[in-house]
């Protein structure tokens, strides 16, 4: 898997497709997408209009949080499958816990029968804190190979980091960039860091994230945002400022707290 990838998460489907190719002609390989955002079909269409050959892209699309249980799930997986025009996944997830439904442990066992069907290579999962993780474990013996969570300066994640260390998971950042935080954009110790190595603010939080060993999938619409995200791997973080930013307060969790996440009347099927 690219350690750097494509977010496609509230990307307009009429735009997905072009922004895709301008990424693809970039050097991305790895796109991440979900039948919430709605754009599955387009993302899809890219991948077989790039004439890139199918085994030099990694596509990860995940199961959402009305689709949990076995019958629901297996509905949703072919959805997917359908919009995507895919023969097979390279990486299913579950999107949420949602643990007061309480089926995330039987939505778990029918990823792996569908990672042993040979249509998903690798499953994993999305937002699940260490309990969640710790239990799908306990009751099936097999461990995602990622969790992909919302980390990001200000929001380091360390107790989950650690979990997934310590059992072999693949950390996966959502919202790498904090969503373009303004205040995180600003604070001196990335703004000294930029300058340090010529770089922008944006590009020293990525290159944190790849430091910390995460695979990062940031958002970006233009070229030239495109451009800059994968133009990472040319410098490195020294280990003062790798622990300085782990330090910075701010902005702190942007988004739902799986523990108690619950979809909401009138939320999207994320």
């Amino acid at each position: 898997m690219p350690v750097l990838g494509l977010g496609v998460f509230q990307m307009p489907a009429p735009d997905t497709r072009r922004i895709i190719a301008m990424a693809l002609e970039e050097g991305y390989r790895s796109i991440d997408t979900a039948p919430a955002y709605r754009n599955e079909a387009a993302v899809g269409r890219a991948v077989r209009d790039s004439g890139i050959e199918r085994s030099e892209l990694f596509i990860t699309t995940k199961l959402g949080n009305r689709s949990h249980g076995r019958s629901k799930g297996l509905a949703a997986f072919e959805e997917s499958m359908e919009q995507l025009g895919l023969e097979y996944l390279d990486l299913y997830l579950i999107h949420w816990p949602v643990p007061a439904l309480g089926l995330y442990v039987e939505t778990w066992e029918l990823l792996i029968e569908l990672r042993e069907s040979g249509r998903v290579r690798e499953i994993g999962v999305s937002n699940f804190l260490p309990e969640h993780l710790a239990r799908i474990i306990e009751a099936t013996g097999v461990a995602p190979v990622l969790n992909q969570i919302e980390l990001h300066p200000g929001f380091p994640q360390a107790a989950s980091r650690a979990f997934h260390a310590e059992h072999g998971i693949v950390t996966e950042s959502w919202s790498p960039l904090a969503q373009a935080d303004a205040r995180l954009l600003a604070d001196p110790v990335l703004t000294g860091a930029a300058a340090a190595h010529n770089k922008t603010p944006a590009q020293v939080i990525l290159r944190w994230h790849l430091q910390l060993g995460a695979v990062v999938i940031p958002k970006a619409s233009s070229r030239a945002r495109l451009a800059e995200n994968i133009d990472v791997f040319d410098f490195e973080l020294t280990s003062t400022e790798m622990a300085a930013i782990e330090e910075i307060s701010a902005p702190g969790r942007l988004g739902w707290d799986p523990a108690t996440f619950v979809l909401p009347p009138g939320v999207p099927p994320l």
